[in-house]
C-alpha cells in the first residue's frame, strides 16, 4: 500500500514536471524572447484617476529569462498588497505574454484584449472607441477598483489611449493638458511623434510650438537586438477625423461617415434616447408626407412655414460629453469628433450632453480660387432634446429659437475667438441651422450649392411626431418610392414595400434601368433598395438610384400616399398658385404681419448689440 502511494506521487511529480517542461516549450515554440527594453523599463506608472499605465506583466513562464529582481508577474502584484484590480485592459498585438485565464479572470479580474500593432501605425478608430467605453463602462460599475492599462512597455498605446478617455471624459481640457497629465504619470509619456501629432489631429488641435516630443528612453535604445516595439506586429490603417483629403476626392451622399462604436454602447445609446423621448421605436426620426390635394387643405387649417428639401442624407446627431454620433435610419450609430459647446457661462464651461438633433448632410459646390470645390454640411432642421431634457412637445417655432440661441450660436461664437487652440475647419463637416421662410415667400427660397428636390411645409405651433407626421408635408418636383428589388427563378422582376414589418410583392409593377451608370444585369441589384420615378406615358417604375443608406423599402402607407400623388399631379404652377390664396387668408395676413414685425426688431436688436 506504501508502495503504491509512493508511485502515485511519484507520477503526479513527474506529471506536473511534464507539464512545465511542455508550458515552457509551447513558449519557446512561440519564439518568446523578452521584449526589448522591457528589463530596465519601470513597471508601473502612478494612478491616473482609477487607471494605472503599466508595462506587460509576463508570466511565471518567463522567470527563467528574467533576473529574480526585475520579474513582473500578476501573481506578483495580487501578493504585494497593492491596488486593488477589477479589470486589465491589454493592447498588445499578441497572446504569448500571460494566460487571462488562470493569471485574470480566476482572481476575480475582468480582461479585455484589444489589438493593436506596435509599429508603423497608431490604435485605429475602431479601437479607440472600444477602449473608451470599456474603461466608461468600468467606472461606472466598479468605482472602488482600478483598471490596470498596459501594451509592451506602457508608454505608446497606452499613453495613447489613456489620453483619448482623459479628452473624452473630461471635454475641457485640450490634448497638450491631457499629454502633460500622462508624461507625469508615467515619464517620459509618450516618445514616439507620430502618436503625439495623430493626437492633435483627431481632436483638431493647433500643437503649441513648445510641445517637444521626448527622446527615446535609454532603457529602449540600450540593449543591442533591434527589434521594435511589438508583437508579431501587423499594420492597422489610421484613420483620423479630418476632413483636409475632402475636396480632392469627389464627395458622395453615399459615402459612410464616422467610427463604428462597440455593439453595447449603441444599444446603451438606443435606451437612451426611447427613454429620454418615452417612445419605444427603432429611428425616432420625423417622417413627412407627400403633399397631395387633400392635405392641401392642411395649409389652410393651420400656419405653416417652408423651406427646400435638400437631396441629402437623413441623420439626427447625439451629441453627447464624450462625442457626438450620426445616427441613420436603421437606428444605428457611428463617432464623429466634433464640439459643441453651451451657451457660454464664464462660471461653468459645459459642452452638450444628451442634446438631439435632426437635419440631413448635404454636399455643397462651389467656386473657389478658379477651381470647383465640394463641402460636406450637416443641415440641423430640428431639436428633439437638449442636455437630457426632451423639447417634443413644444411648438416647432420655439424649438427652432432654442435650436439657434443654445446650440448653433455658440459654436459660431466661439469660432471667433482667434486664439482658441481648436480648430473646427478640421471637423469631418460643417453645421449650419437651415431656415424656414414665411409660406408667402416661397419663391424667394433662393438657389442653393447643393442639391435639392422640393419643398418641405412645417406647421410653425406643431410639435415633434415620432416617425410618420400627416402634418409635415413634402412636395417634390419628382414623386419617388424606395422598393426592394428582386427576380425570381424565372427571371422576371419583383418591387415590394414594407406593410407591417413584412415585405409585400407589388403585383404587376416592374422597374426600368435607364440611362448611363446602370448594370445591364438587373440581377445585380437584387436584395438592394431602388428609388423609382413614375413614367407616366409607359406606366413604367424607373430607376434613379440604389439607396445605400436604406435597408427596407417604403411602407404601403406611404406607398399608396406617393401614388395618389402622382394622380393628383399637383405642379409647381399649381402648387404656386395655391400658397397665394392660402396667404390671403386673415389668419395668414394677421401672423405674416406680426412674424415680419418680430423679424425686423430681432435684426434691428442684434445691429446694436
Amino acid at each position: 500500500m506504501i508502495a503504491t502511494k509512493r508511485h502515485l506521487e511519484d507520477r503526479i511529480e513527474n506529471y506536473e514536471e511534464q507539464t512545465k517542461r511542455l508550458r515552457q516549450t509551447s513558449f519557446r515554440d512561440q519564439n518568446v524572447t523578452i521584449p526589448q527594453g522591457w528589463l530596465d523599463c519601470p513597471r508601473f506608472g502612478q494612478d491616473i484617476g482609477f487607471i494605472i499605465p503599466s508595462k506587460v506583466p509576463l508570466s511565471e513562464s518567463y522567470n527563467d529569462c528574467v533576473p529574480s529582481g526585475k520579474r513582473y508577474n500578476f501573481k506578483e502584484w495580487f501578493t504585494s498588497g497593492r491596488t486593488k484590480l477589477g479589470l486589465v485592459i491589454d493592447l498588445t498585438n499578441t497572446t504569448r505574454y500571460y494566460h487571462p485565464n488562470t493569471e485574470l479572470r480566476h482572481n476575480g479580474i475582468n480582461y479585455v484584449k484589444i489589438r493593436c500593432s506596435g509599429r508603423d501605425s497608431v490604435p485605429d478608430n475602431v479601437s479607440v472607441n472600444t477602449f473608451a467605453y470599456e474603461v466608461n463602462q468600468f467606472e461606472n460599475n466598479f468605482s472602488h477598483k482600478y483598471v490596470l492599462v498596459h501594451c509592451t512597455h506602457g508608454h505608446n498605446r497606452t499613453g495613447f489611449m489613456i489620453v483619448h478617455y482623459l479628452m473624452r471624459s473630461r471635454p475641457m481640457m485640450s490634448v497638450t493638458q491631457a499629454l502633460k497629465m500622462f508624461s507625469n504619470a508615467r515619464p517620459p509619456g509618450i516618445y514616439k511623434p507620430d502618436y503625439i501629432d495623430a493626437l492633435y489631429s483627431f481632436y483638431h488641435e493647433v500643437k503649441p510650438e513648445s510641445v517637444i516630443c521626448p527622446p527615446t528612453p535609454e532603457w529602449k535604445r540600450s540593449e543591442e537586438v533591434k527589434v521594435d516595439d511589438d508583437d508579431d506586429a501587423l499594420s492597422y490603417p489610421v484613420v483620423q477625423g479630418n476632413n483636409q483629403e475632402e475636396n480632392v476626392k469627389k464627395l458622395s451622399n453615399d459615402d459612410i461617415l464616422g467610427d463604428d462604436i462597440p455593439y453595447g454602447q449603441e444599444v446603451c445609446y438606443q435606451k437612451l434616447i426611447n427613454d429620454m423621448l418615452n417612445i419605444s421605436m427603432q429611428f425616432p426620426g420625423s417622417h413627412p408626407v407627400s403633399l397631395s390635394r387633400e392635405a392641401l387643405q392642411l395649409l389652410r387649417q393651420r400656419y405653416y412655414y417652408v423651406t427646400w428639401k435638400a437631396d441629402g442624407t437623413r441623420y439626427m446627431m447625439l451629441l453627447t460629453r464624450d462625442g457626438c454620433y450620426l445616427v441613420n435610419r436603421e437606428f444605428r450609430f457611428r463617432r464623429v469628433q466634433m464640439r459643441f459647446p453651451c451657451k457660454y457661462d464664464p462660471s461653468d464651461y459645459k459642452v452638450h450632453h444628451y442634446t438631439l438633433l435632426d437635419g440631413e448632410m448635404v454636399i455643397d459646390t462651389f467656386e473657389e480660387g478658379g477651381r470647383r470645390c465640394q463641402a460636406r454640411r450637416y443641415l440641423v432642421y430640428d431639436l428633439v432634446a437638449i442636455n437630457g431634457q426632451s423639447v417634443a412637445e413644444r411648438p416647432f417655432s420655439e424649438r427652432w429659437n432654442i435650436l439657434e440661441r443654445e446650440v448653433i450660436r455658440p459654436r459660431n461664437d466661439e469660432k471667433k475667438v482667434m486664439n482658441h487652440w481648436y480648430r473646427y475647419e478640421m471637423e469631418p463637416f460643417g453645421v449650419r441651422i437651415k431656415p424656414f421662410c414665411l409660406l408667402s415667400a416661397v419663391e424667394k427660397i433662393p438657389s442653393l450649392s447643393h442639391e435639392t428636390d422640393g419643398l418641405i411645409f412645417q406647421g410653425w405651433d406643431d410639435p415633434y411626431v415620432f416617425g410618420t407626421d400627416h402634418g409635415l408635408l413634402k412636395w417634390k418636383f419628382v414623386e419617388t418610392l424606395d422598393f426592394l428589388f428582386d427576380m425570381d427563378k424565372y427571371g422576371r422582376q419583383m418591387l415590394f414595400l414594407q406593410e407591417r414589418g413584412k415585405i409585400k410583392l407589388m403585383e404587376g409593377y416592374s422597374v426600368e434601368f435607364r440611362g448611363d451608370g446602370w448594370d445591364n444585369n438587373p440581377a445585380s441589384y437584387c436584395g438592394k433598395i431602388v428609388e423609382c420615378s413614375w413614367d407616366k406615358e409607359k406606366k413604367v417604375w424607373v430607376s434613379l438610384r440604389i439607396r445605400v443608406d436604406k435597408s427596407k423599402p417604403n411602407g404601403i402607407g406611404t406607398g399608396s400616399s406617393v401614388i395618389k400623388c402622382i394622380k393628383d399631379d399637383i405642379t409647381k404652377e399649381v402648387l404656386l398658385e395655391e400658397i397665394k390664396k392660402i396667404t390671403r387668408l386673415p389668419m395668414y395676413v394677421d401672423r405674416i404681419r406680426r412674424d415680419t414685425q418680430e423679424a425686423e426688431r430681432r435684426k434691428h436688436g442684434n445691429r446694436k448689440g
